[in-house]
């Protein structure tokens, strides 16, 4: 485990998340002693000095420029050979952050997604849910692939895979161009199912803006202008 954990950095993006950040750092410490726990805070609560506290790296991104930039900076900041991320909410479940660096870097897959949605969770709102679904199924159709879940914020990275994609980073549902650029680029993509639970705290999405957003990235990665090369 040491081995491994010590080429990770478990990266997420934090706004005020003072009730959670404590349980879900002690957590990811447990699952991966030694890994690199990368913090992209905006927050202006106690978040920051919890973190900071606890040992992860923290790095400030404030005032806050919105979820995009700070996952931006979260993937090329990250010391590890690969970076898995994952939402500071207690809804993902840690014990899955080692078996999917290992994919990455025994398996040499560039990009492994958890895909909430081999189901309906009982944590997600049906509407969310059907939302989900019905964005997951246009993007399955326009890139000929079997894509269950575009906004999963538990995902591992291979270190550099990004850095030519060409995606823009302002705006919400980047998550949807981090998996779909990649595929399109002809990059060794891996989807496994995860659980799913509910949040501490309460959420900050706005629906109709991400459903707006989630449109756009899926026609911009499909039809948008790609780099010659992407890195791998």
């Amino acid at each position: 485990m040491g081995s491994i954990a010590s080429r990770i950095t478990v990266a997420m993006i934090t706004l005020n998340e003072e009730r959670a950040v404590g349980k879900v750092i002690g957590d990811i410490q447990r699952a991966v002693p030694g890994a690199e726990i990368l913090v992209i805070d905006s927050s202006a609560d106690r978040t920051p000095d919890i973190a900071a506290a606890m040992g992860a790296r923290v790095l400030r991104q404030f005032p806050p420029q919105g979820y995009g930039p700070a996952m931006d900076r979260a993937l090329r900041e990250g010391r590890g050979e690969v970076t898995v991320t994952l939402d500071c909410d207690d809804t993902y479940p840690v014990e899955f952050i080692e078996p999917m660096a290992r994919m990455v870097l025994e398996e040499s897959f560039d990009l492994v997604d958890g895909s909430r949605l081999a189901g309906k969770p009982a944590a997600m709102p049906w509407v969310n849910y059907f939302a989900n679904r019905g964005f997951a199924m246009i993007a399955s159709a326009l890139f000929l692939s079997n894509i269950t879940d575009l906004h999963s914020g538990m995902r591992a990275y291979r270190r550099g895979l990004i850095d030519n994609l060409g995606y823009d980073p302002r705006g919400a549902a980047l998550p949807v161009e981090l998996l779909l650029r990649p595929l399109r680029a002809g990059c060794k993509v891996k989807q496994i199912a995860i659980p799913y639970r509910m949040r501490i705290g309460e959420s900050t999405m706005r629906p109709l803006q991400s459903a707006w957003w989630t449109m756009k990235r899926i026609m911009s990665s499909r039809f948008g202008a790609m780099p010659a090369r992407a890195a791998k």
